[in-house]
């Protein structure tokens, strides 16, 4: 048996039912504060993106708060390089989208290059 979602105590549907401000009120200060003060311009039309259906959501706008109607969505949040898609969970609430796009590679070394240790100095190059 599947347990049901809940946030703060709500489920999903009755948070889809609040307001920003209603829902604002339940998260952590940091978001919380963020939320009261508005929106910026791109972040509203993110969201109205959000709210029309739009099917290739592209966003550079990685500080965006998940609402509620967020979820269930596909965005591709841009990572420096390139736009990563990511589907948008009810776990994800409450955080940013940036969040959940890495903006660095894991680095991977390979053998050292001549001239990288002392003995490998010596050796010619042909």
């Amino acid at each position: 048996m599947k347990k049901e979602f809940t946030f703060r105590g709500k489920t999903l549907e009755e948070l889809k039912a609040l307001n920003i401000k209603e829902f604002a009120a339940l998260l952590n200060s940091r978001q919380k504060r963020s939320l009261t003060r508005g929106l910026t311009p791109q972040q509203a039309i993110l969201l109205k993106n959000f709210r029309n259906d739009d099917k290739n959501i592209k966003t550079h706008c990685r500080d965006m708060i998940i609402l509620p109607e967020m979820v269930s969505k596909i965005a591709g949040v841009h990572n420096g390089k390139e736009f990563v898609r990511i589907n948008i969970i009810p776990e994800m609430l409450g955080h940013y989208l940036g969040e959940f796009v890495a903006t660095r590679k894991k680095v991977t070394h390979h053998a050292p290059g001549i001239g990288a240790t002392r003995s490998s100095a010596s050796l010619s190059v042909k």
